[in-house]
């Protein structure tokens, strides 16, 4: 073997202690600082000072110094994960098989104060995928175990059963992570495994069931059809009874609005009755008015006649006075009278007036004047005139 020599072994040797020292500082100093480290959007960072949790933050650059500082990222994004399990036993000693899948999310800035708690007992869990789904997967095939075992096979595969027993793999299994500041989102039952004997019983089951139901529906469609017939005829004679029903109820109307017109018509009457008796007593009261206006009308002229009469009596009296003077004076002195009554008889001749002088007891005769007619005496006094000859005519 050739031997190196000592001139360059001596600095190889120094080159390697002082790589090795480097390291040491570095990793050394590595304790006091760091600088410009990441946290991502889907992390959030957990800082450490002196082996203790200071502070839990978000997306960003952080640095920091100090003793024994360093800074941890934990991802928020959802692990996914599936369990199977062929041989779960339901409340009915019926054996099925179930898939399960769903997200599991770690705690985020919501939720500082459970990585600040949860820390110290599941720190792996929040930095390593595998370890957190492999703990998952193995809460979960309990969670299925313990939600198939307290339901019977039906309640476990038919209709909207699965969806019962969906959510109750989900509440059983948020409560076993919940303890581990996990949460479980999205959880779904995919699939129920079921092995060939079990499917052939089940479907002899189903058919049975589906014979079973097919006769009841049957037997529901006769009831139905019998009942609806029933109903049809109920119907009708219903219909029957509410038209005999309506026409009983327009005659009552009918004759409630006859009693109403009939009602009406009376109190028309009753009230002409009462302006007519009104009336009757209006020209009652006018006509008495009438009669006191007319007897005072006839008193007022009775008195207005006595009125008359006495002073037609007094004017009566008075010319029957002077009437009786006269007459006494005329006794007194009949050569007065006398004086009067030719008087009298001279102006009752007009100067026209022609006067006839016949014997006593003899019956006058018409004398027209003229030639021939005589005697003829002139009574005007304007002189004497021409006898004329008088001539009789029958």
């Amino acid at each position: 073997m050739e031997r190196v020599p000592s001139r360059f072994l001596r600095p190889l040797i120094i080159t390697i202690l002082a790589i090795i020292a480097l390291g040491l500082i570095g990793s050394f100093a590595g304790q006091f600082f760091y600088i410009f480290q990441t946290v991502e959007e889907q992390e959030v960072g957990v800082k450490f000072r002196g082996g203790r949790i200071t502070e839990v933050v978000g997306p960003g650059v952080y640095s920091d110094f100090g003793l024994f500082v360093r800074l941890e990222r934990v991802s928020t994004q959802a692990v996914t994960f599936q369990v199977s399990d062929e041989e779960l036993i339901t409340k009915d000693k019926q054996r099925i098989g179930l898939v399960v899948s769903g997200d599991v999310f770690r705690p985020g800035l919501n939720n500082r104060d459970l990585l600040r708690t949860g820390w110290a007992q599941y720190r792996d869990l929040y930095l390593n995928d595998d370890l957190v789904r492999g703990r998952v997967q193995d809460l979960a095939q309990q969670s299925m175990k313990v939600c198939i075992g307290d339901r019977t096979f039906d309640d476990n595969v038919v209709g909207t059963a699965r969806d019962e027993l969906r959510a109750c793999i989900d509440a059983e299994l948020n409560d076993l992570t919940g303890r581990l500041n996990l949460i479980v989102e999205n959880l779904v039952v995919p699939d129920v495994i079921l092995s060939p004997e079990v499917q052939v019983a089940l479907d002899q089951i189903v058919q049975s069931r589906l014979s079973t139901e097919k006769a009841a529906q049957d037997e529901l469609k006769a009831k139905a059809e019998a009942a609806a017939e029933q109903a049809r005829q109920e119907g009708e004679i219903r219909v029957e009874q509410s038209r005999i029903q309506e026409q009983t109820r327009q005659q009552i109307t009918l004759a409630q609005l006859e009693q109403q017109r009939l009602q009406a018509q009376l109190v028309i009457i009753e009230a002409e009755r009462a302006n007519e008796i009104a009336r009757l007593d209006t020209e009652q009261a006018k006509i008495e008015a009438q009669k006191r206006n007319d007897l005072l009308a006839a008193q007022r002229d009775l008195e207005i006649n006595k009125a008359l009469a006495a002073a037609a009596n007094e004017k009566a009296n008075a010319e029957v006075a002077l009437q009786l003077a006269l007459a006494q004076i005329y006794t007194d002195n009949p050569e007065y009278l006398r004086l009067l009554m030719v008087q009298a008889n001279a102006s009752a001749i007009n100067p026209t007036d022609k006067l006839i002088f016949t014997p006593e007891g003899t019956i006058p005769t018409l004398v027209l004047p003229g030639p021939g007619i005589v005697p003829t005496v002139e009574t005007g006094g304007g002189g004497e005139t021409p006898p004329a000859t008088t001539e009789e005519t029958p």
